[in-house]
């Protein structure tokens, strides 16, 4: 690959100048290459990574949408998950992986789209991002049994927590679908009983394949540069490399309206 065009690269490699938190940083350098991804040697300004991962970044895409790797696995997760016309589809969980989720989607033919989140800042964001509604996990049982139907088509748990995984669980309807988008770092419990008598399909919807995850970012990217997905606005915080502390105690409280957050490194 030739120095000047801009990419994305995504699990094992990238960086430079600006680096994002949380799902991976992203980078610019001098010559104008952008890079993003889950890095093992981040916050620094040069990073080695394999050609085989990188996605070049459509033009007109601006570095604050161009999170790849991140995108990558919503779309992943997606392209995994069965979706039917009509579906009433509900995501458990309003942060960053979950508004990228409702984002695409608001443009699949789903009946019914609606966010849960204990937060209301959440909440607001689901809104703004396409959910047709944003409730807490107390209203979400009523709304799963609206017009007598006994839950959701299909459930994305996008919490990563063990409280989301058994809302998730009470949410979907029989032989129905239950994604699991949210990443788990602690052990968890699941209701077999309930999986079992309500008969649903569950999907990992994680990724680990490079080969995938570089064909998901490449149509995320896509995405973005037709419009149809923004991920600016859900960047809501930025430090300089000194309070790279205080990113992370940030990203970890989450302050009032945080979504996600980026680390600018620069010279």
């Amino acid at each position: 690959m030739t120095p000047g065009p801009t990419a994305a690269i995504s699990p094992t490699g990238s960086c430079p100048r600006n680096a994002g938190s949380s799902a991976g940083p992203f980078c610019q350098t001098d010559s104008s290459l952008l890079a993003t991804g889950r890095i093992e040697h981040s916050y620094g300004q040069y990073a080695l990574a394999d050609a085989h991962d990188v996605v070049i970044v459509p033009p007109g895409v601006s570095a604050d949408n161009a999170l790849g790797e991140p995108l990558g696995c919503v779309v992943e997760g997606l392209r995994r998950t069965p979706l039917d016309v009509g579906d009433r589809v509900a995501v458990v969980g309003a942060g960053f992986m979950g508004l990228c989720l409702l984002q695409l989607l608001r443009h699949s033919p789903t009946s019914q789209l609606i966010a849960i989140d204990p937060r209301q800042d959440a909440q607001e964001h689901a809104a703004r991002n396409g959910a047709d509604e944003a409730v807490t996990p107390q209203q979400a049982p009523d709304l799963a049994a609206r017009n007598g139907t006994d839950g959701f088509d299909v459930v994305f748990e996008a919490s990563g927590t063990q409280a989301g995984l058994d809302l998730a669980t009470q949410l979907v309807r029989q032989h129905g679908t239950l994604s699991i988008l949210g990443y788990h770092q602690q052990m968890r419990s699941v209701d077999m009983q309930q999986w079992n008598f309500k008969a649903i399909d569950v999907i990992n919807a994680h990724v680990r394949d490079p080969q995938r995850i570089r064909e998901s970012t490449r149509r995320g990217l896509d995405l973005v540069a037709a419009g149809r997905v923004d991920l600016g606005p859900l960047i809501t915080h930025r430090y300089r490399l000194a309070d790279l502390d205080r990113a992370f105690t940030d990203l970890s409280g989450k302050p009032d309206g945080f979504i996600k957050a980026v680390v600018e490194i620069t010279h």
